[in-house]
């Protein structure tokens, strides 16, 4: 598995030309649904909601709000990461609540959990949770991304777009939920020439170091 892992690592990079006939399977797209479900996040909050953007009209206008790159409209999948814009009460209550009840608890044993969850969060200002929030978006591109080469399939992380006008064009202000990253999912095009070159990556000496 260790072979494979650092196999598959190798083989993906930032695709720029799909094969806009490739068509991602139901089964994989279930897949990348699960793994993207299973998530790690702070407190297990999972602040955050992806969207599949399938609709071809908003692809196109999200294309143009993303300096036209052209993989959001030949990718097989675009998925949108988006981040919830605040953390209310309700939304922390239904955690804790969704916590008690999938492991069978008593509100007794969970609730010095719950008022510590309310406390921590409460202490945070609305900028801190903004930005907290965003950090659990990209925990969750990096598993996505990680996930993507293991099933053989090409990704694409961008941060490269508006993020308040496609926050407009998806009405997401409306949700709670804010833009973060798009990812584009599907096969790279045969003509891709950037699938062979190699990786430039710092030296490892150069990354790591011991204390």
């Amino acid at each position: 598995m260790k072979i494979e892992l650092l196999k598959a690592l190798q083989w993906r990079y930032a695709v720029k030309k799909y094969d806009p006939g490739f068509k991602l399977s139901e089964d994989d797209k279930e897949t990348l649904e699960t793994i993207l479900q299973l998530t790690p996040s702070s407190y297990g909050l999972q602040p955050f909601h992806f969207i599949w953007l399938e609709d071809q009209l908003l692809r196109e206008e999200t294309k143009k709000i993303a300096w036209n790159q052209q993989q959001i409209v030949d990718a097989s999948n675009v998925i949108i990461l988006c981040a919830k814009t605040n953390l209310d009460t309700d939304f922390l209550d239904t955690h804790v609540d969704n916590m008690r009840d999938t492991r069978e608890m008593q509100e007794e044993q969970i609730k010095g959990f719950r008022a510590h969850l309310h406390a921590a969060i409460g202490a945070k200002d609305a900028d801190t949770i903004k930005v907290w929030n965003d950090k659990q978006a990209y925990i969750a591109l990096g598993q996505v991304l990680t996930a993507c080469a293991l099933l053989q399939l090409d990704a694409t992380p961008m941060e490269g777009f508006d993020p308040l006008a496609l926050d407009q064009l998806l009405e997401l202000d409306q949700n709670g939920l804010r833009s973060i990253l798009i990812c584009t999912i599907g096969k790279r095009a045969a003509d891709d020439q950037y699938q062979h070159l190699k990786k430039v990556r710092r030296a490892k000496k150069e990354l790591f170091s011991t204390r």
